[in-house]
């Protein structure tokens, strides 16, 4: 049986691992967005050697489980140590927070830009056509036109994502930050009551998900009104 006053007593405790669930989304999600972006762009051309080293990567990131992307940054990169201190990134590469945000942004570079790669294409050719015809450069016509539209057309699956990433943090905890899941996993070998540490734990995600679903929709229904009439 569950006990309902542990669980209510150990709910502060979890949520003091909040913040930190948050910046790791919040950080991974805006680098991974923005390589994501730069990604996408390059893909754009037919340009082979830049295609396929980018198509190689996002197989790599894709194909394999994010926790061995964790453990073979914070743990693999670890023994090329005297590299690293020569071009001066130890001292980023030794901390778990940062190695945690380089795996978790890496990943979602791989799957962001496949999302923003189908949205650019899904730009209907004739807006592109009218903007060049009416003397709008490619860099304009790519800011003030496709960009804007395949943002737009982006956000449902990037909502996915988002909400991805927020459980990926928990995987944060095996390099041992004390997010959410990390202090879950603290608690458990204190007290050794899983049962009521894990449903706390899967309450405050399902609460923090559900609050990004409903910022999300709502910015969709802002951004595409015409989607809510139809």
């Amino acid at each position: 049986m569950i006990d309902f006053t542990f669980f209510l007593e150990i709910i502060p405790v979890l949520l003091a691992g909040l913040p930190l669930t948050l910046q790791l989304t919040a950080a991974s999600m805006g680098i991974g967005f923005l390589l994501a972006l730069l990604l996408a762009l390059a893909q754009q051309g037919n340009r082979r050697i830049v295609v396929w080293p980018i198509r190689t990567f996002v197989a790599v990131f894709r194909g394999t489980p994010l926790l061995v992307q964790i453990f073979l940054i914070y743990y693999g990169l670890g023994q090329f140590r005297p590299w690293l201190q020569l071009i001066g990134a130890w001292p980023l590469f030794r901390e778990p927070y940062w190695c945690a945000i380089i795996a978790l942004s890496l990943n979602e570079a791989a799957y962001g830009s496949e999302i923003l790669r189908g949205a650019i294409k899904a730009v209907p050719r004739g807006l592109v056509e009218a903007a060049t015809a009416s003397g709008m450069s490619k860099l304009l016509t790519l800011r003030l036109i496709v960009l804007p539209l395949a943002l737009r057309q982006a956000i449902p699956n990037y909502s996915n994502e988002i909400i991805l990433m927020v459980k990926g943090t928990s995987l944060a905890s095996i390099i041992t930050l004390m997010e959410v899941t990390g202090i879950a996993q603290d608690l458990i070998s204190q007290t050794y009551r899983a049962v009521e540490v894990f449903v706390a734990a899967g309450a405050i995600y399902l609460t923090l998900n559900f609050a990004i679903i409903s910022a999300l929709n709502a910015l969709e229904a802002w951004l595409t009104p015409y989607r809510a009439r139809a």
